[in-house]
């Protein structure tokens, strides 16, 4: 028997998704958050790379830092200020999946004539890599029709 979530039961005020894009759900975050998966670590670097105003890359930063995607490390090259790097967290290493996930939609739907900027290869072999989704059981799931969704125990019912 399937249970299926009766969508206008149940408060959409206690979503996963919703919190999520209040963290990382803006442009520029999301730009940060690539730059970190390409490499970039120093203020500077991000800025040459994604090219925001620098008050809106330090509030990116710090809001990352701050919820645990990003640490901040101390380094210092001679003769020169104290500054920080920031890298990612085990917790920010875990938004590999999502980025990449945005990265092929785009690469399907908005790529120009050329074809896709960047290509993610696996480190060991070369080959590339992509995201898929499987159940728990290890059956690949190519689309939304061969989901459903069922309430969990956070779900809260609608006044």
């Amino acid at each position: 028997m399937v249970v299926e979530l009766d969508r206008l039961r149940y408060s959409a005020d206690n979503c996963s998704i919703a919190r999520t894009l209040d963290l990382v759900g803006e442009k520029w975050t999301l730009l940060v958050l690539r730059e970190a998966f390409y490499g970039i670590r120093r203020f500077e670097d991000f800025h040459s790379a994604i090219g925001c105003a620098r008050n809106v890359l330090s509030a990116r930063l710090g809001k990352l830092v701050a919820n645990g995607i990003l640490e901040r490390r101390p380094y210092r090259e001679p003769g020169r200020r104290a500054r920080s790097e920031y890298r990612l967290t085990a917790k920010g290493l875990e938004l590999q999946p999502v980025l990449m996930a945005l990265m092929e939609w785009g690469d399907r739907w908005r790529a120009d004539a050329t074809g896709p900027p960047v290509r993610v290869r696996h480190r060991d072999c070369g080959a590339e890599v992509n995201v898929e989704l499987r159940c728990q059981e290890g059956h690949a799931v190519s689309s939304a029709g061969e989901t459903y969704v069922t309430p969990g125990p956070g779900a809260l019912e609608a006044a």
